[in-house]
């Protein structure tokens, strides 16, 4: 099959009128034009309420299998080529097991959940290898320098992640309402698999986690009087 240029992949997708539908009198008035591939798959992560940064992950894998078999629509290829491009992350690209894990992956949603095509098992696919390795891990003594070297919201951001053992989107989606000092914890809402959870507020980060509070509060303040932040 013939290449087909990027920006009309969705119309591939689309069922083709015939002319004699298609003039100006037979032709249905103000008809939206079906969504684009690509806006189908964010639109389907976000009802499975996957993470953000799955879906950038996910719509970045699509559009590199899509340009590695010369932008064919992914309706148009099966098991054999995402085996192929997979195999070519493996082979060429030399990329991790944890990186070819995530395109295959990103794939079996696009198949499975947007085109509704149950692919067969991917069983000829070369498998990236995973290296056996220690893992890194700071001293105290080497936190403690890493965290004198912040300024700021980001030194408080730091002391977080650090003492909660909140991820980085965790600590900066954070929200006040998740915060029970009384309590010593703080609730993460919809964190890594779409799960809640509890962690402890370590006793140091109380009171310069309320005194944060209370100027971005006052700065909220001065907005609303402004005529801002509403």
């Amino acid at each position: 099959m013939p290449a087909v240029p990027f920006s009309e992949l969705s119309a591939l997708h689309s069922t083709r009128q015939s002319d004699d539908l298609d003039s100006p009198d037979t032709a249905p008035q103000h008809q939206a034009p079906p969504p684009r591939l690509l806006d189908q798959v964010r639109n389907r992560i976000r009802v499975k309420h996957y993470s953000i940064r799955t879906e950038q992950a996910y719509l970045d894998w699509i559009k590199r299998f899509i340009r590695f078999h010369g932008l064919r629509h992914p309706a148009t290829l099966g098991a054999s080529q995402i085996e192929a491009f997979l195999t070519h992350l493996a082979v060429d690209r030399r990329v991790a097991a944890g990186t070819q894990n995530q395109a295959k992956s990103a794939l079996l949603f696009l198949y499975r959940e947007v085109l509704a095509v149950e692919l067969e098992w991917l069983d000829h696919v070369t498998r990236a290898r995973a290296p056996v390795r220690v893992p890194v891990v700071l001293t105290r003594d080497e936190v403690h320098r890493v965290l004198l070297r912040l300024r700021g919201t980001h030194r408080l951001l730091g002391h977080l992640l650090y003492g909660s053992g909140l991820r980085i989107m965790e600590g900066v989606r954070l929200r006040v309402k998740d915060v029970e000092f009384e309590r010593r914890m703080i609730i993460v809402r919809d964190g890594k698999g779409a799960k809640d959870r509890i962690t402890m507020l370590p006793d140091k980060l109380r009171a310069p986690l309320a005194a944060h509070l209370e100027r971005v509060h006052a700065l909220h303040q001065d907005d609303l009087r402004n005529g801002f932040g509403n």
